[in-house]
């Protein structure tokens, strides 16, 4: 009986995995994955409606002549709009939004939930859609979202046959309480809308998607390709994004960034990121069995 046979400790050809990484798997096809790279196998679902892409892009202050080049570069599906965009004379947004989007008005200026609800019947009527953002807000310096009317104003607008998509604090608790009310998915910010801060909430948004049966979409202070694609890693669902794109020197170039941003930190979270090795480093190229043992102490 040889030694490695006598013991229970495995031989460094073992942990390495020679065997198994090289001769037992066949090479990959090189193309076995496009299908979840494109969004086909892995589409976000909001109200039962499919989307390929999970980038929700806002609206608000582009030149309208910048719209259709920049939805075209951040190759999203969803864009977001408030409903004094809509005009029914000339410079209407929705003559500007390429054929086949899915229009998401939201209730900006409502600072309760009945005038939620009256201006997400006036977008169904105006924009033919039954996807709403609810966005309720007191005041005008800081605009964090009113969670207490948004669940109110989520739970009647669901009643009505909306997909409410609501714009909120990120507060688990709340996040709940949304999703019993009827909510599509659960938007927290990232930290102040149109801050370009990035994820300030973390800590809170990460117990959120830890809990959450419906998608999590992060809205508002999102300010990079960087932090979508962070936020993405963590496991949210989706990233929506406007003032970064809007104030950047190439608003459509900055819309494209974005897409492959919110793709590969997507495909990055359904990959398995690396581990997180504390207090000791670990040899990129072993050299002996010892290496590929984690540290008793």
């Amino acid at each position: 009986m040889t030694t490695n046979e006598s013991t229970s400790e495995p031989t460094l050809d073992e942990l390495v995995g020679t065997a198994t990484n090289t001769a037992l798997l066949p090479e990959p096809d090189a193309h076995a994955y496009d299908a979840i790279a494109t969004g086909e196998a892995d589409p976000l679902i909001l109200g039962g409606h499919k989307f390929t892409s999970r980038f929700i892009l806002g609206s608000g202050r582009y030149d309208l002549n910048l719209i259709k080049a920049t939805i075209e570069n951040a190759g999203t599906q969803i864009v977001t709009m408030a409903l004094r965009r809509c005009r029914t004379t000339e410079n209407n947004l929705l003559d500007y939004i390429p054929k086949g989007i899915t229009m998401l008005p939201n209730t900006s200026g409502a600072r309760n939930a009945e005038e939620a609800v009256r201006i997400a019947r006036l977008a169904r009527e105006v924009c033919e859609t039954d996807f709403v953002k609810v966005e309720i807000e007191h005041e005008t310096k800081y605009l964090l979202p009113d969670n207490a009317e948004t669940i109110r104003a989520t739970e009647m607008l669901a009643k009505e046959g909306f997909v409410v998509m609501p714009y909120m604090f990120p507060d688990p608790i709340a996040a709940r309480q949304l999703e019993d009310a009827g909510a599509a998915c659960v938007m927290p910010l990232g930290s102040l809308i149109g801050s370009n801060k990035g994820l300030r909430m973390r800590d809170f948004i990460e117990v959120i998607i830890a809990n959450a049966h419906v998608p999590v979409i992060i809205d508002a202070g999102i300010g990079r390709p960087s932090q979508a694609a962070e936020a993405m890693e963590m496991g949210a669902d989706a990233v929506m994004a406007y003032t970064a794109i809007a104030s950047a020197g190439n608003i459509p170039v900055m819309a494209r960034a974005f897409k492959h941003a919110i793709e590969a930190g997507r495909e990055a979270y359904l990959a398995g990121l690396g581990t997180v090795t504390e207090g000791h480093a670990v040899p990129s190229s072993p050299t002996n069995a010892a290496d590929y043992l984690s540290p008793s102490k």
